[in-house]
């Protein structure tokens, strides 16, 4: 029996809504070629699909004096991720964990990502701290494995408020360097993992064309604005972030998700 594949998410909060969790469980399933178990971390579980494993979101010990430096950072309510983390946090768990933040849309092939350099945390370089020449990783997309890099959780819960300190409340700059510092990180290739404002539309194209979706690329990020329904809609937000209406992202992150899961779910 092939060994399920394991993918991770949270869903903190409100911001958004059961129907991001289960588009994104549909475009995972669509695009891996072996079984998938899918985890969601989160404390409101209404409208989730039946197949989505739940896991609560835990109130961390050392959650004060992290909340503590993340003030100072100007960064309240970041850092969660690293609960996804801790050693045994689903106890019969094997192999490593392809986590993704929820607003991403699948696009392509995820194989590729998540067999990438076993034994290592995978990330791809951040678009703005590769302009600066700095070595950060971007943390839409994230492959780690829990009984491999427990450091990531460890280190944190051992000396919060200065890893929060030394990372500038900055979760991505944090699960990056953490790894780095000890030889275990590698970079997801650039085209496999994309920006919907730098890479699909980028200014001025933007304003005389559709957004484009790159030809290899499996996943597409909605850092920042606009969102994928702003985006599918079309957006005049600001001179360079203005889009046209995106067909192409409708199709992969609304229609396919409905066709798989059935529109109550998607």
């Amino acid at each position: 029996m092939t060994t399920p594949v394991n993918i991770a998410c949270i869903k903190w909060g409100t911001l958004f809504g059961p129907e991001y969790v289960n588009r994104l469980y549909s475009g995972v399933r669509r695009n891996i070629s072996r079984p998938v178990r899918f985890l969601c971390m989160t404390e409101h579980a209404e409208g989730l699909h039946p197949d989505i494993e739940l896991i609560d979101l835990p109130t961390e010990p050392f959650a004060e004096p992290m909340a503590a430096a993340l003030a100072v950072a100007n960064r309240q309510g970041a850092m969660r991720k690293v609960s996804l983390f801790r050693p045994g946090l689903v106890p019969d768990l094997e192999g490593p964990v392809l986590g993704f933040d929820l607003d991403v849309v699948i696009t392509g092939s995820l194989d590729e990502i998540h067999d990438l350099a076993p034994g290592t945390v995978a990330m791809r370089h951040d678009w703005t701290e590769k302009r600066k020449g700095r070595p950060t990783g971007h943390g839409s997309v994230f492959r780690f494995d829990p009984a491999v890099h427990g450091f990531l959780y460890e280190d944190l819960a051992a000396n919060p408020y200065d890893e929060v300190e030394k990372a500038r409340g900055s979760e991505q700059r944090y699960t990056s360097h953490k790894a780095m510092d000890r030889g275990v990180f590698t970079y997801i290739p650039e085209p496999w993992v994309v920006s919907f404002k730098y890479d699909c539309n980028p200014f001025p194209r933007n304003w005389v064309a559709p957004p484009q979706l790159p030809e290899d690329a499996r996943v597409v990020c909605f850092h920042g604005r606009p969102k994928m329904p702003e985006a599918i809609e079309g957006y005049s937000g600001s001179l360079i972030r203005r889009s046209r209406p995106c067909d192409w992202l409708r199709e992969h992150w609304v229609e396919r998700s409905r066709a798989d899961l059935g529109a109550y779910w998607a």
